[in-house]
């Protein structure tokens, strides 16, 4: 076969730096947004913060008036002229044994004013330390400042070091006691016996609770710490021998057979249940350190003049220009192959882009807010089922578009902050040949239950009939999917007696 030069026309979807940057501001969430844009205004000279300079000549600001239209034009035609142009406290943060000898210092030998009295800045200082060093104690810290005031030997004191390290975030021993045992040298010639004193003694350290080995061995040490001003003798007795023997009758709540067993009356039962209810099932927890997320809405919800309107959050908008200092310069240069052209280039694009991401959440959000209107005068149970598609076909976006705008983009209401999905959901047919929304089936499936006899709490099946003759035709296990999906034990754990 002889080669040969053939000419063949195709077309093809290319994605410019441009819309590529488009869709990926559009999917991120307003946190990962302003994150994104730290590290642009880091590596983009061209780039700054309306904020940093308000006081400087010849700024690109975005805003949402009249001035806009003006520096839009200004814009377009400055770009047709020149188009070729956590500090870590690791070694300062005290540890919770010397914040103590720390504190017991300045108790006894502080800075004191000519009236014999500590001063006030010093006092002061004190009190945002110790605030300071509450806030990052750890529950290892907190055991561990407790084992060095302890007057125990020192061989215990490192077994206890060991248990300390085993323990979980809820503070209960998630190693076996035989399998510590078997890491400790031989050479230290610990016995079995010295290691179960040592936990003990581990168990006899604040919080109460704290180095048992399981759930019910937890609240058997903090029913032994109650005193009798506290609770009766003979409710503390009947609320250990459940703890010790019975706790998954009572976390099933089979209360006839607990009667059965413990030979003992329904109020005396009761009495012993809500006392271990009341216990802490993870005495460590409050020693946890948590990963806290704020969430910034994007969009803002408000009635106004007796209708709802949305409004793009200013907290969430950020204020971008171009530094005209460097534009300038990059001008007189006149040259088009200088990397700030790029720069300064990239810096617009990025401008453009953030405005209309907002402009597409505001278009969206205000679709969203016109459907669901009745959900903002009455609640939950006023959804109306809603589908990407609707709200697409309104503001001529394809639904792919609409799933990046109400994904992980929240609405401040009056009734709460919700993400835009929130919105949307399935459907159920009704007797009249309408629908009704998932999201206000599962708000009257909470209404029911939360209005329910608790010694006769209604099952799944109650809820769908009582459902169907309000005229929303909803199976039983759509009503036991519903009631799962929201939180809610079913009809044998919400019995009481």
């Amino acid at each position: 076969m002889k080669p040969a030069l053939q000419l063949k026309i195709s077309s093809q979807l290319v994605l410019t730096p441009q819309l590529q940057q488009s869709i990926k501001l559009l999917q991120l969430s307003t946190l990962e947004m302003q994150q994104e844009i730290e590290r642009y205004l880091r590596e983009n000279p061209m780039l700054e913060r309306e904020d940093e300079a308000d006081n400087e000549e010849g700024a690109y600001p975005i805003h949402t008036t009249e001035r806009a239209q003006e520096t839009a034009q200004e814009s377009n035609d400055y770009e047709d002229t020149y188009s070729n142009r956590e500090e870590e406290g690791g070694e300062g943060t005290l540890s919770a044994l010397d914040m103590e000898e720390e504190r017991w210092y300045q108790d006894g030998g502080g800075s004191y004013g000519s009236e014999g009295h500590k001063s006030r800045d010093r006092d002061d200082e004190d009190v945002e330390a110790q605030d300071l060093q509450a806030s990052a104690t750890t529950l290892r810290d907190h055991l561990l400042w407790q084992l060095g005031l302890s007057l125990l030997s020192d061989r215990q004191k490192d077994l206890i070091r060991i248990l300390i390290e085993a323990l979980d975030d809820n503070g209960y021993l998630a190693v076996p006691l035989k399998e510590l045992w078997g890491n400790i040298p031989p050479e230290s010639k610990i016995r079995v016996r010295e290691l179960v004193m040592a936990l003990r003694n581990l168990q006899s350290f604040d919080p109460v609770g704290v180095g048992a080995r399981s759930l019910g061995e937890s609240l058997f040490l903090q029913l032994q710490a109650l005193t009798e001003e506290e609770i009766a003798p003979s409710i503390k007795k009947l609320a250990l021998r459940i703890v010790k023997r019975h706790l998954e009758l009572l976390a099933n709540h089979d209360f006839a057979a607990l009667r059965k067993r413990l030979a003992c009356n329904e109020a005396d039962l009761k009495t012993a249940q809500a006392l271990i209810t009341r216990l802490d099932p993870h005495p460590g927890a409050r020693f946890a350190s948590f990963d806290v997320r704020y969430i910034v809405p994007d969009v803002l919800v408000r009635k106004v003049r007796g209708h709802w309107v949305s409004q793009i959050n200013p907290d969430a908008y950020p204020k971008l220009r171009v530094n005209r200092l460097y534009a300038e310069i990059l001008a007189h240069q006149r040259r088009g192959d200088s990397p700030l052209s790029a720069q300064l280039q990239e810096a617009r694009w990025l401008i453009r882009n953030v405005k209309q991401r907002f402009d597409t959440i505001a278009r969206v959000s205000q679709s969203i807010v016109e459907r669901q209107r009745q959900f903002f005068e009455h609640g939950e149970v006023a959804m109306r089922p809603l589908v990407l598609r609707e709200v697409a076909d309104e503001v001529g976006l394809h639904e792919s578009t609409v799933s990046r705008v109400t994904s992980q983009k929240y609405m401040a209401t009056p009734r709460g902050i919700y993400e835009l999905k929130f919105f949307f959901g399935s459907h159920v047919a009704t007797d009249t040949g309408g629908a009704c929304s998932a999201t206000a089936i599962r708000a009257l499936i909470k209404q029911l239950i939360g209005a329910e006899e608790s010694k006769k709490p209604l099952s799944d099946s109650q809820i769908s009939e009582i459902l169907g003759r309000q005229g929303i035709i909803v199976a039983r296990r759509t009503v036991a999917k519903y009631r799962e999906s929201i939180g809610i034990p079913p009809v044998n754990l919400r019995k009481t007696l």
